[in-house]
């Protein structure tokens, strides 16, 4: 007899496999195994046991002579002797004897296989045969998804998944973690109890007001040693079981590959059970237990007509009577699953009860073959896609990203990063982490907070413990921030920095620091140059008092004019965009210092005539050839700093002489030529810096700057320097070199104070002795050659050596 299991293998699945079959899979598949042993049973009995026994059937004489004479003698052949009559002297035993045939075994064989193909209806013959085939059809059809490569791929991939998620130790705390409420939904849901129960009054009013606030649910509470419980190794293998889960998501759900499948296979299970009920119904009545069989076979027998007896039929009869209803009820079955499949939007899956049960409201609903899964799921149990869908949930991620981002940066690990930045305050930088660690707010001593490409920021209440927080750099990152914390920020940051390349990730609360004082903007304000998108107001910003803006804008930002009456400082850095339109800056009245860097200005400005309180001007890398205007600059009585550095100017005007309030002139990097002596009449001057011209020839008036401490003509064409320039005893820093020079005279020991010396690049030949009356100058101020150095005296030499 042939065992079930062999044929096991025809619907073997992986045991995983199981949650993606619903009740009614799982009871068809129950009835196939009942139709298998039906088929299974009734092909045992054909194997071992006779299909048919026939006999011969007797004949009637005939009226023809031949024909009497062939019956006779069959007859006489066939009819027993009478028996003999008993007697008392004879007692004989009667013995009971029917037809004889004279038909041996073999012709008996014979005439049973012959009526067998012949005469039997070929229901009878392969009803078992046939049961077995129909249900190895139902049981591969049934199955046949799990196996066809398009679709298998996809459900090996899902269960896998499926099992990691639902035994990841961090789905069980992340319903309790990332269910909890923030603090500010906290308070806006206390404030609408508290609203709510306006309408009461008295003492009840507040006992009911305080029974509300004691019945919230338990799963809004952030079980903060619990979330500490997560070690960093469970922390990573939920961080990669999210990235599974996405990479997952976008996968599956470009297609119906799955639905298509099962679909179809229960329709052809459907139809499959309406021909079997057809020509089953139709043919049942043919399994007879008695059948006629008439065949020529007389030659070889000497009989033709046989009446044969169908050994089971009466049990194939039964058999088919109960595999019908077998039939029936899994067809039935078939078509509720039809039902199932048509009825319902099996392709879109909504995750609104898990979110209304866990509080966990940014699960994404999903859709196609996605969708289909988590339905066949939750046919077998709703608890996979709850626990499955916080793996889905971007609030869940991200509080697994903060955990683990506390417990990879401890206060003892962040204290290790702090620095001075260039304000002169305790700096912690955090370039390119995953967020921002909760530790931060743990170091109390942090003056300046720079994050640096760091998505997704959200910056907590809890950043009101860094009392000594004044500074703020944001450098490409999207920020969030708490209302509490934005109460703390508007009242003490004092410093904003943020660098973006996207408008979008320019921080709206900003426009509300009431506070601030300096606020540094770096990224494109507008996507071409035609068309300028500007800043929303800044006029809340009613203690800023310095502004730069490092863009590319074609105008200054009408929110810049919102906030002129009391700015300072302003800096333009707009990265060669040419900047028109500035007669904006005649509102600025209190400016102090003014950047106008990398602007196209051809020409300086009108404009910044009008800035009675200007102090300091800055138009380097412009594209200034003339500078005849700067007579206007004597308006300017409070003017100490002009930079004209790094432009196109070829000479200066006569003009400059009428500026004797100036402190410090740059004009490093132009084309000048000719120094006018008129420039000298400035004797206020205590900053020069002629470095990178083309200047031939000091004037010997440069000694009337008495107050002159750093004067540089490096990298230029002088041959010689006027003894004049050694009158200027107040120098520090003296930079000459690349020149072509040839002479350094011994006055320069008259500089007492001097401290940095550049003489590299010249013709050189010996440094005079006097260098060692620069009491000041010691071997790292001076920029030399090696080996001219060896030219000075030893004792020279050990004196600059020394500290």
């Amino acid at each position: 007899m042939i065992p079930v299991t062999e044929f096991r293998q025809f619907s073997e699945q992986q045991p995983a496999f199981r949650v993606l079959k619903p009740w009614w899979d799982v009871f068809t598949d129950y009835l196939s195994v009942a139709m298998l042993m039906i088929g299974v049973f009734g092909c045992t009995l054909q194997v071992m046991q006779d299909k048919i026994i026939c006999l011969p059937k007797r004949v009637q004489p005939s009226q023809n002579h031949s024909s009497v004479l062939n019956v006779s003698q069959a007859v006489a052949s066939t009819t027993p002797l009478p028996p003999p009559k008993p007697s008392p002297t004879n007692p004989v035993t009667v013995e009971m004897k029917g037809l004889k045939t004279d038909l041996d075994l073999q012709q008996y064989s014979f005439i049973n296989q012959m009526c067998y193909e012949r005469a039997l209806h070929w229901y009878a013959k392969y009803f078992p045969y046939l049961v077995l085939i129909h249900t190895l059809v139902f049981m591969l059809c049934s199955n046949f998804w799990f196996k066809f490569p398009g679709s298998s791929s996809k459900i090996e991939h899902f269960i896998s998944i499926l099992g990691k998620c639902f035994d990841s130790p961090w789905t069980t705390r992340a319903l309790s973690e990332v269910s909890g409420e923030d603090s500010e939904e906290k308070d806006n849901r206390k404030n609408n109890m508290s609203r709510s129960n306006t309408t009461q009054s008295g003492p009840e009013g507040s006992l009911v007001n305080s029974q509300s606030l004691k019945s919230i649910p338990e799963k809004f509470v952030v079980d903060k040693s619990t979330a500490g419980a997560l070690d960093k190794k469970e922390g990573e293998q939920a961080k990669a079981l999210f990235e599974k889960v996405k990479k997952f998501r976008l996968h599956v759900e470009e297609g119906d590959i799955l639905y298509a499948m099962y679909v179809r296979q229960t329709v052809l299970k459907v139809i499959k059970f309406l021909i079997i009920i057809a020509y089953n119904s139709a043919l049942v009545s043919k399994v007879q237990f008695t059948v006629d069989c008439n065949v020529d076979i007389q030659d070889m027998t000497g009989y033709k007509n046989f009446s044969c007896n169908h050994t089971m039929a009466h049990l194939f009869s039964k058999l088919s009577f109960c595999y019908l209803c077998f039939v029936s009820i899994y067809g039935l079955t078939c078509l509720y699953t039809l039902y199932w499949l048509f009825y319902r939007s099996l392709r879109e899956y909504s995750f609104e009860y898990v979110r209304q049960e866990t509080g966990i409201d940014d699960i994404p609903d999903v859709k196609n073959d996605f969708a289909f899964m988590l339905h066949m799921i939750d046919q077998y149990d709703p608890l996979y896609s709850k626990r499955f869908a916080v793996f889905l949930s971007e609030v869940s991620e991200n509080k697994l990203k903060q955990l683990n981002l506390n417990n990879e940066w401890t206060p003892d690990k962040l204290r290790q990063k702090l620095q001075t930045n260039a304000h002169n305050r305790l700096e912690l930088p955090l370039i390119m982490l995953s967020g921002l660690p909760d530790t931060v707010f743990e170091i109390t001593e942090l003056q300046s907070l720079k994050l640096e490409i760091i998505k997704n920021v959200m910056i907590p209440a809890t950043i009101a413990q860094l009392d000594n927080l004044q500074e703020l750099s944001l450098h490409q990152c999207s920020v969030k921030i708490h209302s509490a914390a934005l109460s703390f920020l508007k009242e003490n940051l004092k410093v904003l920095s943020v660098k973006f390349d996207d408008m979008r990730e320019l921080p709206p609360w900003m426009y509300g620091l009431r506070n601030l004082e300096e606020l540094y903007l770096v990224g494109s304000l507008s996507h071409d140059i035609s068309k300028n998108i500007t800043l929303e107001s800044l006029r809340d910003l009613k203690s800023l008092k310095i502004l730069s803006i490092k863009s590319n804008v074609s105008k200054i930002p009408q929110a810049v004019v919102d906030v002129s009456s009391h700015l300072q400082k302003m800096c333009i850095h707009n990265d060669g965009t040419k900047l028109v339109m500035l007669n904006n800056l005649k509102k600025m009245t209190n400016l102090t210092e003014l950047e106008l860097v990398h602007c196209d200005l051809e020409r300086i400005p009108h404009a910044v005539f009008s800035l009675l309180s200007l102090q300091e001007l800055d138009l380097k890398e412009n594209n200034l050839k003339s500078i005849e205007e700067i007579v206007s600059f004597q308006h300017l009585r409070k003017l100490t700093v002009l930079k004209l550095w790094h432009n196109s100017i070829t000479y200066i005007p006569e003009h400059i002489k009428k500026l004797t309030s100036l402190e410090r002139l740059f004009f490093s990097h132009n084309k000048i030529e000719v120094l006018p002596s008129h420039l000298f009449l400035c004797n206020k001057i205590r900053y020069l810096d002629l470095s990178y011209n083309d200047i031939r020839f000091i004037p010997p008036e440069i000694g009337v700057l008495q107050s002159l401490q750093y004067f540089s003509i490096t990298c230029n064409k002088v041959e010689s320097l006027p003894d004049e320039l050694y009158f200027c005893k107040k120098l520090k820093t003296l930079k000459i070199g690349k020149n072509s020079l040839s002479v350094l005279s011994p006055k320069i020991g008259n500089l007492l104070f001097l401290s940095y010396l550049d003489v590299k690049g010249n013709h050189f030949e010996i440094l005079p002795p006097e260098l060692g009356d620069c009491r000041a100058l010691k071997r790292a101020g001076l920029v030399v050659e090696d080996a001219l150095f060896e030219t000075l005296p030893s004792d020279v030499r050990e004196q600059m050596k020394t500290e």
